[in-house]
């Protein structure tokens, strides 16, 4: 279950606000100069459509318009009950939720309007023009700097997310050039063991068989145990090669734990099977396939986990990725997820994706 984030928490708390500011009208203690249930419908429509302004789900276009709705209910409301005194802030939390839907030329717009609704309403309640005044610009820079704080806050927020996909990354290309160089040493030392020590052991190997040929019968044996050890140590140094051409260059393990270690902001729990083995290609796409999973969780799902299992299934390899955060209804594969599906059509697998709730990644390929 995902966990309750501090942006989730100060969401909450301007909620209670604006339903503490907006709380006079129902209990009838103010007003207002519309019929009460329909001014109640008017705030609670600001409220409604605020949130899912904010929700981030839907395209930007439906939450730009919801924020509009919200605003204009914000001023209707504001307007009809100028006697309930801090009922401006819905204003100004409305002002501080645009910095997450528009641009901030039309965020200074919004303030601007609001700072008029405010000074008409504070001149329908008080009439003093000092007063209005005095109201408009407490409450003008109230709006800036929440404005300004709020920029300042998404600003350090994208830093830090293009600083953990740029962690990730690099914790990638550690994993596979680390991988490249066991793999570049292992291939030198079975050429020098093959070049060298094979050659010494044929060329033994000959002279033991000439001699066989050339002494008395009371030496035979003794070159002919000989010849075969000769012969045994040359095969084994032949299986050892092989081995060292054939083997797994990196731990797939470890390179996949080493891809998720340390991202800031998420949690990766990476599990393989002690059955999995996959050659040097395969281990590459599996690294950057995790790595690819983790930089769209960072970017998109909003999760505070991320969980990769990697299993074999008889004669299939199996990844799967499952975070917590809040899935899309329709996935719509960009350059990543074409990427991975690419990457594993190229080895001879497939890639499969479900949102419904949270992301889950399901891809397999076949073991060499």
């Amino acid at each position: 279950m995902r966990r309750i984030g501090p942006d989730e928490w100060s969401g909450l708390a301007m909620l209670v606000v604006c339903l503490g500011a907006g709380s006079p009208v129902p209990l009838g203690l103010v007003t207002p100069d519309v019929p009460a249930p329909l001014w109640v419908v008017l705030f609670l429509t600001s409220m409604v459509a605020a949130v899912a302004a904010v929700a981030e789900v839907g395209p930007l276009a439906a939450r730009r318009a919801a924020y509009g709705v919200a605003v204009v209910a914000g001023w209707a409301v504001v307007v009809t009950a100028p006697q309930a005194g801090l009922l401006p802030i819905l204003l100004v939390v409305l002002a501080a939720l645009g910095a997450e839907v528009v641009r901030p030329p039309a965020e200074l717009a919004v303030i601007v309007l609001n700072t008029g609704v405010i000074a008409l309403a504070a001149h329908r309640n008080h009439g003093d023009r000092i007063e209005v005044v005095v109201m408009a610009a407490f409450y003008t820079l109230i709006q800036l700097a929440t404005l300004f704080s709020l920029t300042a806050i998404r600003r350090e927020r994208r830093l830090r997310r293009e600083l953990a996909r740029a962690h990730v990354d690099l914790q990638a290309a550690s994993v596979l050039l680390a991988g490249s160089a066991r793999a570049a040493e292992r291939l030198r030392i079975s050429r020098e063991l093959h070049d060298l020590i094979g050659h010494q052991l044929t060329v033994l190997t000959l002279e033991l068989e000439t001699a066989r040929h050339r002494r008395g019968d009371a030496a035979r044996e003794h070159v002919e145990r000989a010849n075969r050890v000769a012969r045994d140590v040359l095969a084994d140094v032949r299986v050892t090669v092989g081995a060292l051409r054939a083997g797994p260059a990196t731990d797939l393990a470890e390179a996949l734990r080493e891809v998720g270690r340390d991202v800031p902001g998420l949690d990766v729990v990476v599990e393989v099977g002690d059955d999995v083995e996959a050659d040097e290609e395969q281990t590459a796409a599996l690294v950057r396939t995790v790595q690819e999973i983790v930089t769209n969780t960072l970017r998109h799902a909003g999760a505070d986990e991320l969980r990769v299992g990697v299993t074999r299934d008889g004669d299939t390899i199996r990844l799967t990725a499952t975070d917590d955060g809040r899935g899309a209804a329709e996935v719509v594969p960009g350059n990543g997820l074409r990427g991975i599906a690419e990457r594993f059509a190229a080895l001879g697998g497939d890639v499969g994706y479900d949102g419904a709730s949270g992301f889950r990644l399901t891809a397999r390929m076949p073991v060499r």
